[in-house]
């Protein structure tokens, strides 16, 4: 069985090509906000977030607030996405509990192997 994928955005086409892009990998669960992301993540215990740092509401940093408070959710590995890819702002995110950051616009294309190689050197640095 696949692995499951909870994929966090506001903007409906990412998502949809999010999913498009990973389906052949991953089991996909969507939200559309920080919320629905809360709601969904323990009951659904997704193998990994990927979630939008900039969204209205609830960001991606309260979140991953959210989520690393929550004794259910909180070993859950998350990587953010965004338009936000400043060197300050990825340095900013180094301090956050998260594998990586991947930027948007992202190539459909290559999307499965950015997070692959995410978890496999986050893996590495575990063993």
């Amino acid at each position: 069985m696949s692995p499951k994928l909870l994929v966090v955005d506001d903007d409906k086409s990412i998502r949809e090509v999010v999913e498009i892009s990973l389906e052949d990998d991953w089991n996909i669960v969507t939200a559309s906000s920080g919320a629905e992301a809360l709601e969904k993540a323990g009951p659904e215990k997704p193998d990994l977030i990927l979630l939008d740092r900039m969204m209205p509401g609830m960001d991606g940093v309260e979140t991953l607030k959210h989520l690393r408070e929550n004794p259910e959710t909180m070993n859950i590995p998350v990587i953010f996405l965004t338009a936000k890819v400043q060197s300050q702002e990825i340095a900013a995110y180094g301090s956050l509990d998260v594998l990586g950051v991947l930027s948007k616009p992202f190539d459909p294309m290559t999307l499965s192997d950015e997070i692959a190689a995410l978890l496999k050197k986050t893996n590495n640095e575990k063993a």
